[in-house]
């Protein structure tokens, strides 16, 4: 399926706000309520600290998606991506990752443990745990 990634802007700042959000609580359970007051504090202040660093996921002039792509010291880190789930399961994820990790000799990600789908593909384009928390893993690609 044909994408473009097109660079957000303070109009996208609602979209990706709720991306991000739904990115989280699909897979923290059990949340009290004062985590969850934290992690939406955190999410509408990271989300308009980053917004130079994300972009749209685009087709046919819908927005179906977001990345956030960070610079690291040694490489990139994929902070986020999101697909409405009815543009998933098209080659657009794998697609996107395959670019980034052709792009950049060393690409770092989160994931949350529960997100198997997600494990499977990150482990099929050669990403390595290496490290991770109750929750999630922390995966590194490198070319090398």
């Amino acid at each position: 399926m044909k994408y473009n990634l097109v660079k957000s802007n303070k109009a996208d700042i609602d979209k990706l706000i709720m991306y991000k959000k739904i990115n989280i609580y699909d897979y923290a359970k059990d949340l009290k309520k004062e985590e969850i007051e934290k992690i939406n504090n955190y999410v509408n202040l990271n989300v308009i600290k980053e917004l130079d660093n994300y972009f749209n996921i685009v087709i046919n002039d819908n927005v179906i998606g977001c990345l956030l792509l960070t610079k690291k010291d040694d490489g990139v880190l994929l902070d986020e991506i999101y697909i409405e789930k009815n543009y998933r399961n098209k080659g657009i994820g794998s697609d996107i990752l395959k670019k980034i990790t052709q792009e950049n000799n060393i690409v770092y990600l989160w994931v949350y443990k529960l997100n198997t789908r997600a494990i499977s593909l990150y482990k099929r384009l050669k990403f390595n745990i290496i490290d991770e928390t109750e929750n999630r893993y922390y995966m590194k690609y490198s070319k090398c």
